[in-house]
């Protein structure tokens, strides 16, 4: 069947269609022709014209559209609004998934509106009728243009027999110019205006002008073959081809080999190197200039100048730092951390002052999902430097620190030098993730690695095994980030500064999810913000029931969980019309029953039981504790996967409580005629440390006198034989943790009196501190109505004179017996 023929069977054109995105020039109707589809959304809309009457609209891409993902452009940005009405005769399906589509091109339709974000696109369309003069006064525009055809047919490649015979063919003016214009290599915007160009004898005139421009160029061509073919002599002929090779190479960014070695030179020249990175370079270089290229070395030897001419070898002069910029921006990029955001406006306003380039190493230390990465990120904004980030978790190879010798196939420069050659600054900021994850192999230490990199002493000279020259690294700002700096070495650790960033308050996660998460998850998933509507305190429950957690990234995990199934709901739920409130039904029926439902806390409300407070790289949690005690012969057993330090806190907690129990009255045998089974629960997880020292001693007590803790209690601090309660680390998560439990009394030790003082209001709100400096403190405030009494130091002291005085009266006795026996044995012998 031809084109005409399946023009005159189509009486309805359909109004609404699927738009094929086209990115390379636009089809011109009247046209058999295949196309090849190999993106998979396009593979999909060719699929859905299949199933709508094999009927779709290719629509031209704008040049404006090129290099943006296709969710960054509103369709009315992305497209011309004239196109071509498609049918689809055939489709082969390809080995990669694409399909191979023929088609026919059959009517001009102009976009009137686009329907609304799929994943693909469709679009209501009128079809556009052409503006045509009589065939007699189109006839001599018509001979002009098949004239012009005649000039260039002949000349230019791109024109094949069998568009001779389709110029020969085509009787319909229009059609004619629209196939002429189909096979011109022009750019597309200028295919798409005579798309556009609805009256024939101007469309007709448009595709003259570009015939006759491309017959010009194909004459000027001709002209200069003519005058070098004069010009060749057979002498020259070689040289000629010579040059013809490298010019051809020049063009494809090859380059001959005396070029490259020209270019090299020439860059290292201009690096100003001196002393022995000068001599050591220019030795390299004419190893390299007398090379084979055929050598296997050459290639090796060009790969190392390659990349000491990539490194940035000057210094940069000092760049003046705006701090009313920087305080915008880290307030713009975060919300509260205000500790953190002055102490590195504190850092910045030094280098102000100074009017320094020298590098600095700060660490930034705390929980998973506190933006540790993303404040690193804000400093470099802050600065207006690059930065270069890369992660050295399960590092275990210290050559991806300081590279490979170049005597390894394969050898390369290590992360530092890398990151110089992307940043092409000799003052970047480097963010180096996951510093306390480092791991340790017959490969090496990367951690000692990084000492000559991260010490201001030595980093002057830092030599790379691959470079194999000094480099300065001074200028470099580094940025580590670690959840915790028990696992970092000290040595590494003491080369930097240290600055802390603490979990959130309930409130902070509020705030942080009204002003960034939810913006932010809205957009990911494509919806406005007008779509959905968070309340506060729906916020505030995902936050508190379902993401009790330090940081906020579970936090926005379950935000990503609801903007999807709404996004989904919206296209597959009738009753989902959007703008949506989220409602606390709608949080259940998308996130599923709370793992930490609204007023249920941990509770130490039976006998053996107590709430501590402990600290982890996840951030602060609390510490339950239970106790059970049995018949037996004064066995204690632990289970819990405790770790050494914690075991010895155990041991010293019971032998505090016996030691107490003689003081208080209690009977010595309980020891002797009980076994005690003491667990702490979630057995899979590791404990370890000695800040739950009187907690443990709390829940001995509670079971050796039967008396329940005071509610809504929790402790920390390290205990010692003597009673004494010593201070702790991670204050701030472990209270935290507290508000998140619902606790309302925190005992804590007095000599972190300080650490207490720098929490802010909103922290403390809430909770009642009692600071502590022994155990009988504790217990005071643990058990308020606790029935025994303890001695006096003068009573105790008299008790034990007492027992001695028995004790030796008692043994007296014996003795005394004993003698009579033995005088009464030898009386009768």
């Amino acid at each position: 069947m031809d084109l005409d023929s399946i023009l005159e069977d189509e009486k309805l054109l359909p109004r609404n269609l699927f738009i094929l995105p086209l990115a390379m020039k636009p089809l011109f109707p009247g046209l058999f022709t295949p196309l090849m589809v190999t993106d998979q959304e396009d593979v999909a809309i060719i699929e859905k014209a299949q199933a709508h009457g094999n009927l779709f609209g290719a629509l031209l891409q704008k040049s404006s559209a090129s290099g943006k993902q296709r969710s960054e452009l509103s369709n009315d940005e992305r497209f011309y609004r004239v196109g071509t009405l498609c049918r689809i005769l055939k489709t082969i399906k390809l080995p990669d998934g694409g399909v191979n589509v023929f088609v026919a091109t059959q009517e001009r339709f102009k976009v009137e509106h686009f329907y609304g974000s799929q994943n693909y696109v469709t679009a209501q369309v009128s079809y556009i009728r052409e503006v045509q003069d009589d065939n007699e006064k189109l006839a001599p525009w018509l001979k002009s243009l098949k004239e012009e055809m005649k000039l260039i047919v002949g000349k230019n490649p791109l024109f094949t027999e069998e568009n001779r015979l389709n110029m020969v063919n085509i009787e319909s003016p229009g059609r004619f110019a629209d196939y002429m214009a189909s096979i011109l290599d022009i750019e597309p915007d200028n295919l798409q205006r005579i798309l556009e160009t609805i009256d024939i004898k101007k469309r007709i005139e448009e595709v003259l002008f570009y015939y006759a421009k491309e017959r010009k160029i194909a004459e000027i061509q001709a002209d200069i073959q003519s005058t070098v073919n004069k010009r060749l002599e057979k002498s020259q002929r070689d040289y000629f081809l010579r040059e013809e090779l490298k010019n051809i190479q020049k063009q494809l960014g090859m380059g001959g080999q005396e070029d490259i070695r020209e270019k090299l030179k020439k860059q290292i020249d201009e690096l100003g190197l001196e002393g022995e990175a000068l001599e050591t370079v220019n030795n390299e270089f004419a190893r390299f200039a007398s090379m084979d290229q055929n050598s296997p070395e050459y290639t090796i030897a060009l790969g190392y100048l390659q990349t000491v001419v990539e490194l940035p070898w000057k210094s940069e002069a000092y760049r003046s730092i705006d701090l009313a910029k920087a305080r915008k921006i880290l307030e713009a990029d975060h919300y509260g951390m205000q500790d953190v955001k002055d102490r590195i406006l504190e850092f910045l306003a030094i280098r102000k002052k100074k009017e320094d380039t020298k590098g600095a190493i700060i660490c930034l230390v705390g929980p998973p999902g506190v933006g540790k990465t993303s404040v690193g990120i804000s400093i470099a904004r802050a600065l207006g430097k690059k930065y270069y980030r890369f992660s050295v978790g399960g590092l275990k190879d210290e050559a991806e620190i300081k590279g490979h010798r170049r005597t390894y196939i394969g050898a390369m420069p290590g992360k530092l030098i890398q990151g110089l050659k992307i940043a092409k600054t000799k003052s970047p900021v480097f963010l180096i993730d996951e510093i306390d994850k480092m791991g340790e192999s017959f490969q090496g230490d990367p951690a000692s690695a990084l000492l000559e990199a991260l010490d201001p002493e030595q980093n002057s000279t830092f030599r790379d095994r691959y470079l194999d020259l000094p480099f300065d690294l001074s200028q470099i700002l580094f940025i580590v980030t670690a959840n915790t700096l028990d696992t970092i070495p000290s040595p590494l650790l003491d080369r930097m500064e240290v600055i802390e960033l603490s979990g959130y308050t309930s409130q902070e996660k509020l705030n942080i999810g009204k002003k960034y998460l939810v913006p932010k998850s809205l957009e990911k998933t494509g919806l406005m913000k007008k779509d959905v509507k968070y309340s506060s305190k729906i916020l505030l429950r995902i936050a508190e029931e379902y993401c009790r957690e330090a940081g906020v990234r579970n936090f926005e995990k379950a935000l990503d969980k609801i903007n999807r199934k709404i996004a989904l709901a919206s296209f597959t739920d009738e009753e989902m019309k959007l703008p949506v409130t989220v409602t606390d039904a709608l949080v259940a029926k998308y996130l599923g029953l709370p793992p930490f439902p609204g007023g249920e806390f941990i509770k130490a409300d039976k006998v053996g039981t107590a709430i501590g407070l402990a600290w982890t790289s996840m951030g602060g949690t609390t510490l339950f504790i239970e106790a059970e005690d049995f018949p037996g012969s004064g066995e204690l057993k632990i289970t819990g996967q405790l770790g050494d330090v914690m075991k010895e806190s155990v041991s010293i907690a019971w032998t505090y409580l016996q030691r107490e129990a003689e003081r208080r009255g209690i009977d010595r045998s309980w020891f002797k005629n009980h076994s005690v089974h003491l667990h702490l629960p979630e057995g899979a997880v590791p404990k370890d440390g000695p800040s739950a020292g009187i907690t443990l001693t709390c829940a001995l007590y509670s079971l050796v006198t039967k008396q329940i803790i005071k509610q809504k209690l929790a402790m920390t601090g390290e205990l010692t034989l003597t009673g004494k309660v010593m201070p702790i680390g991670g204050l701030k998560e472990k209270v935290l943790a507290a508000k998140r439990d619902g606790i309302d009394t925190v005992l804590y030790p007095a000599k972190n009196q300080r650490d207490l003082d720098k929490l802010s209001d909103e922290v403390k709100s809430g909770i009642t501190f009692h600071p502590v400096s022994d155990m009988q403190e504790v217990l005071s405030y643990a058990f308020p109505d606790d029935a025994t009494t303890r001695m006096s130091e003068q009573e105790y002291e008299e008790k034990l004179q007492r027992e001695l005085a028995e004790e030796k009266e008692k043994q007296e006795k014996k003795d005394s017996e004993l003698s009579e026996l033995i005088n009464a044995l030898r009386e009768k012998l």
